[in-house]
């Protein structure tokens, strides 16, 4: 099988990745090592950067941005010693919190997604402030995979920066925050019930949540009334894994202090953002209360913030299985069919299929032990996203995708497509989607020497990985009927869909 022998096609760089062995799609691992190629480019060396080198989301030379940052970290994490994924995210603290300057840049050649030309400069510049707090979900995953204590002790207990971030949502209390070094003014403003934002500020752009009536008339609505389900639930994952670094460093004060406040927010999503009839989260008007129903993925963030109850649970995966809701080939659109202003081109956020939020929603399927319907999730974005580069031409990753073919996404009502080469978040299906669900591999806990591997329903010869690093520990794992060959530089507790088996230095045979 050539996943066997891959390694002997790599170039130095990408030795250091895992090698994903699945011979039920065997196709898969080439359109891994494409996508990898792909991000690699995406690296970035600008001199007077907080951080550099860095991840770049591949949008434009002169801005970066928070949330598309945040989650490459989630498929950078694999290779830290290649791409530096939590490194990136100083570029972000260190302007908004320490006030370190961010430099100018030079264009080198014109770009399409902006004015600027070639030999132009401009300063650099964070381009949304108030984009969702996803840093301490971001630091805490990584962590897991690297066990990079001292990291976690820098960044909580001296730098502070992700209590810091909490506290700066927390603290805007009117809109049109501004520095020298960010690009758009905030729309993010704290209410009693909530948080007040934007379609752009969440990231979702023209997603027609707070229109009015039937149809969003405008290509990107506002609605100043609006008191947004993802912003609420975002600071309750935001407080929830602020407490769970502060576990792993044991800071009882800390995370007591940021488990109440995640008690707090989710008492408040559960008591005014819940609808009992539909079984979901929606935004609400903070006059009234009442929900402003409109469907998207940006309703399971407080699944993954850990809020709903057992029963309220059961209601939000049953959406996930319904091809008309989010299920079906293409899972995640983010609109649902039935609602009136759903694009079967998609239409930028108003149904194609975003990795981010596809992502999101894999996480919180997890979360809530839902492991079989996250791997049924995954096997379909990954197979839409290999079928559209083996069809589509160019053959790339692509900004987002078509909801009903083999194609990208349009990004608006002129049939224009979205961006290619994409890598950047939508990196996040062929690689972490990959491992994790498809394959199954959801986990490693570097601090306590643990690897979690939920296999799927079907297994078709060889499934596996070789090359898995976490922590100080390197393993390949490979399942082939009901035995597990494993082999590793060290021991460690490998946990297969609930059951510890004993990995040893060197040679293990498993049988499940």
């Amino acid at each position: 099988m050539y996943q066997r022998n891959f390694d002997t096609k790599l170039t130095d760089w990408q030795k250091s990745l895992p090698i994903p062995v699945y011979d039920r799609n065997p196709e898969y691992v080439d359109f891994y090592f494409r996508t990898w190629e792909i991000a690699r480019k995406n690296l970035q060396d600008i001199p007077g950067m907080p951080q550099t080198p860095y991840m770049d989301e591949g949008l434009i030379k002169s801005d970066i941005w928070i949330w598309d940052t945040c989650f490459m970290t989630f498929f950078c994490k694999y290779a830290p010693d290649v791409f530096p994924g939590i490194e990136t995210l100083n570029n972000f603290y260190m302007p908004l919190h320490d006030k370190i300057p961010l430099p100018k840049v030079t264009f080198d050649k014109p770009s399409p997604w902006n004015m600027y030309k070639a030999g132009e400069t401009t300063q650099l510049k964070l381009h949304i402030p108030d984009n969702p707090p996803l840093f301490s979900w971001a630091e805490y995953s990584y962590a897991m995979m690297t066990g990079d204590r001292e990291h976690l002790k820098t960044l909580l207990l001296e730098k502070q920066y992700l209590q810091r971030h909490f506290e700066f949502l927390e603290n805007l209390t009117e809109a049109g925050f501004v520095t020298e070094y960010t690009r758009a003014p905030t729309c993010w403003i704290k209410h009693e019930h909530g948080y007040f934002w934007e379609g752009g500020r969440s990231g979702m752009d023209n997603t027609p949540r707070g229109r009015h009536g039937i149809h969003a008339e405008k290509d990107r609505p506002e609605n100043s009334d609006l008191l947004w389900i993802d912003a609420i639930a975002q600071q309750g994952l935001n407080a929830l894994y602020i407490a769970k670094i502060a576990e792993l460093l044991e800071e009882p004060e800390i995370a007591a202090k940021y488990r109440a406040v995640h008690q707090q927010l989710t008492a408040k999503v559960n008591e005014l953002y819940w609808d009992e009839n539909d079984g979901i989260y929606y935004d609400i008007n903070y006059l009234t209360l009442a929900k402003n129903r409109c469907l998207t993925p940006a309703s399971f963030w407080p699944l993954l913030a850990e809020m709903p109850d057992a029963r309220q649970t059961a209601k939000m995966c049953k959406l996930v299985e319904d091809p008309a809701k989010f299920g079906g080939k293409v899972p995640w659109k983010t609109l649902v069919p039935d609602d009136p202003d759903y694009s079967p081109s998609g239409n930028y956020w108003r149904g194609s299929m975003w990795l981010p939020t596809a992502y999101m929603g894999c996480k919180a399927l997890e979360s809530c032990g839902r492991f079989d319907l996250a791997g049924e999730c995954a096997e379909n974005i990954v197979a839409h996203q290999y079928k559209t580069w083996k069809e589509y031409t160019p053959h790339t990753v692509w900004e987002c995708y078509s909801p009903e073919k083999a194609e990208p996404a349009t990004r608006n009502d002129l049939n224009e497509r979205v961006r290619p080469d994409f890598c950047g978040w939508s990196a996040l299906g062929p690689i972490a989607l990959l491992l994790e669900n498809v394959i199954g591999i959801t986990g490693a806990n570097a601090f306590k020497n643990e690897l979690h591997w939920h296999t799927p329903k079907t297994v078709s010869g060889a499934l596996g990985v070789r090359n898995y690093s976490f922590g100080d520990i390197k393993t390949d794992l490979i399942r082939t009927g009901n035995t597990i060959a494993a082999k590793s530089n060290a021991p460690y507790t490998l946990i297969v869909d609930g059951k510890n088996f004993a990995v040893n230095s060197g040679e293990t045979v498993i049988t499940l």
